[in-house]
C-alpha cells in the first residue's frame, strides 16, 4: 500500500567506507541500492554473517551503481537467504560483478578449506560466507540497463543510471518515486582520468546520498609518471622486485597503461612485467568488449597487454617468485585482504631490496592500511612476517574523486535538496565534507549511523528552482 512517507534503511557504508547497502521502502515496494560486502576491520567483516534487519523476501529489486566488491559482494549471500528478483546494472557493471562474485566465492571456499586443513580458524569447521553456486544464482538474476535512459521499474517508480567515471560501467543512480528524486552518487570518479571519461552531474536531487571517501582531502598534483619512474629505478638499483597490490578493476588496467607508456618512452629498464590476477585478466576482456565506456584505443590496449606476462595458473606465480631478476609484479588484491599478492608478500616482504607500492584507498583494518601506517610486521594466513621492504604510496592514482571533485559533481543541482546524507566515508572524511557542503551550498546534511532508518515525506517540497543564491 502506498503511504505518504518513504523509509530509508542504512544497511551499510554508513559511518564507514564499506558494505554499501541502502533499502528504500515506499510502502508498496522495497528497492535496494547496492549490495556490498563489508571489508577491512574484523568487527565490520563479522557483520557480513549477521542477518539483515529487513525481510529479504520482501525486497523487490536491487540497483547497482558499479561492480566493486563493497557494492556487489553481498549479493550471493542475499540470494542464499532467499532473494530471487531482478538485479539491475549497466552491462559492464554486471560483467565486472560476475567476475568479482565468482572470484570472491572461490576465494572464500579456498580460505575455508585452508583454515580447516591448517587448523588456524576459531570455527570448527570454518565455512565460506557463500559458495560458487550461490554466486551463480545471483548472476542468473542480472538484468542489464542502458546508461542515461529512464527505466520503468514499477508503477510510479523509474530509475536512470548515469556515467560516473570511477571504473568501467560505474554510474550514479537517479530514482524517481512518484515525482520525488532520490540520487545515489555511488563512487564518483576523477574529473581527469587516464582511462575513464569525466563524470556526468545530476541536475536535480530532492534526497541526495553523497559518498565521502576522500571528503577531507585533495589529491596530490604531483607528476604521476615521474614518481612511478623514480620508484621503479630505485627498486632496480637495489636489484629488487616492485610489488604493486592492485584492485583488479580499473586500477590494474591503469597501472598497466602507465607502465606501458614508460616502457614506450624508454625511460625505465626493459625488465619483466607481470600481471598476476586472474580477475584482472578477465577485466581486461571487459575493457575490450565495452570500448565506449573508456578512452583507451583498441590498438593501445593490445600493445599494452602484449608487454605483460599475464599469469593464468597458480604454479606460474611460483615461477615468477623463483625468477631472481628485478621485475614488476601487479597482483590482487588492492588492500591485501586476499588474492595472489599475499603469496608474493610471504616471500618478498622481509627483503630490504623489495619495494611495495600502494596504489589506492586502504580501508581501516586492512593489511594495506597497516603498511601505510608503518607496521613492522604483517599477519598472513596465521603467520607473522617482518616488514623490511620499502613501502611507497601513490595516492594520486586514486579512482575516487577528492573533496573538490565531490563538490564539483553536485554543482549542477538546481534545487536545494530536502535531505543530504553523507555516506561511504570514515568519520573524519564525512565530517569535513559535511562542513564544506554547508559552507559552499548552504545545505544541511546528515551522517547516518549503520542500521538507522530515516523517514522521508513523499510530497515534494515546493521551491523556486533558482533559489540557490550561490548558483
Amino acid at each position: 500500500m502506498k503511504r505518504d512517507n518513504i523509509k530509508i534503511h542504512f544497511l551499510g557504508a554508513a559511518g564507514t567506507v564499506t558494505g554499501s547497502k541502502y533499502l528504500i521502502d515506499t510502502g508498496q515496494y522495497k528497492i535496494m541500492v547496492d549490495c556490498g560486502l563489508f571489508q577491512g576491520l574484523k568487527k565490520l567483516r563479522l557483520l557480513n554473517w549477521n542477518t539483515l534487519p529487513v525481510s529479504i523476501d520482501e525486497i523487490d529489486a536491487i540497483l547497482l551503481t558499479h561492480g566493486h566488491m563493497d557494492h556487489t559482494g553481498y549479493l550471493p549471500r542475499l540470494v542464499k537467504m532467499g532473494f530471487n528478483k531482478n538485479i539491475y546494472g549497466t552491462a559492464p557493471t554486471l560483467d565486472i560483478a560476475e567476475i568479482i562474485l565468482l572470484d570472491s566465492a572461490k576465494i572464500q571456499e579456498e580460505d575455508a578449506e585452508k583454515a580447516n586443513k591448517e587448523n588456524y580458524s576459531k570455527h570448527n569447521p570454518a565455512k565460506p560466507l557463500y559458495d560458487i553456486k550461490d554466486a551463480e544464482r545471483a548472476i542468473a538474476q542480472f538484468s542489464p540497463v542502458s546508461e542515461g535512459k529512464w527505466l520503468d521499474i514499477f508503477e510510479g517508480i523509474k530509475a536512470r543510471f548515469q556515467y560516473n567515471g570511477h571504473i568501467i560501467g560505474a554510474t550514479f543512480i537517479e530514482l524517481d518515486i512518484h515525482g520525488k528524486r532520490f540520487v545515489f552518487s555511488g563512487d564518483i570518479g576523477r574529473k581527469k582520468d587516464l582511462l575513464m571519461r569525466p563524470y556526468k552531474k545530476p541536475e536535480k536531487a530532492d534526497v541526495l546520498f553523497i559518498e565521502s571517501t576522500y571528503g577531507d582531502r585533495l589529491h596530490s598534483k604531483e607528476d604521476l609518471e615521474s614518481k612511478l619512474k623514480k620508484i621503479i629505478l630505485h627498486t632496480v638499483e637495489k636489484d629488487g622486485t616492485l610489488i604493486i597490490p592492485s584492485f583488479a578493476v580499473e586500477r590494474t588496467q591503469t597501472l598497466m597503461y602507465l607502465l606501458w607508456q614508460l616502457h614506450e618512452k624508454r625511460v625505465i629498464p626493459n625488465i619483466p612485467m607481470i600481471m598476476d590476477s586472474p580477475m584482472g585478466a578477465n577485466v581486461l576482456n571487459v575493457f575490450h568488449i565495452h570500448r565506449e565506456w573508456h578512452k583507451i584505443s583498441k590498438e593501445d590496449c593490445i600493445k599494452m597487454c602484449n608487454l605483460f606476462h599475464i599469469v593464468k595458473e597458480y604454479k606460474e606465480t611460483w615461477e615468477v617468485i623463483d625468477d631472481k631478476r628485478p621485475k614488476i609484479v601487479i597482483a590482487g588484491s588492492g588492500m591485501m585482504s586476499g588474492g595472489r599478492v599475499l603469496t608474493y608478500l610471504q616471500q618478498y616482504l622481509s627483503r630490504s631490496e623489495t619495494s611495495v607500492l600502494l596504489a589506492g584507498f586502504q580501508a581501516e583494518g586492512t593489511r594495506g592500511r597497516k603498511l601505510l601506517e608503518g607496521a613492522s610486521e604483517l599477519k598472513i594466513y596465521g603467520k607473522h612476517y617482518d616488514v623490511k621492504a620499502e613501502v611507497f604510496n601513490l595516492q594520486v592514482l586514486s579512482a575516487h574523486a577528492d573533496q573538490s571533485e565531490l563538490l564539483d559533481w553536485m554543482s549542477d543541482i538546481k534545487n536545494t535538496p530536502e535531505n543530504v546524507f553523507i555516506i561511504h566515508g570514515e568519520n573524519q572524511s564525512a565530517d569535513t565534507l559535511k562542513l564544506k557542503i554547508n559552507d559552499i551550498y548552504g545545505w544541511n546534511s546528515t551522517i547516518p549511523e549503520l542500521y538507522s532508518i530515516e523517514d522521508i515525506p513523499l510530497e515534494v517540497k515546493k521551491q523556486n528552482i533558482d533559489e540557490r543564491s550561490n548558483k
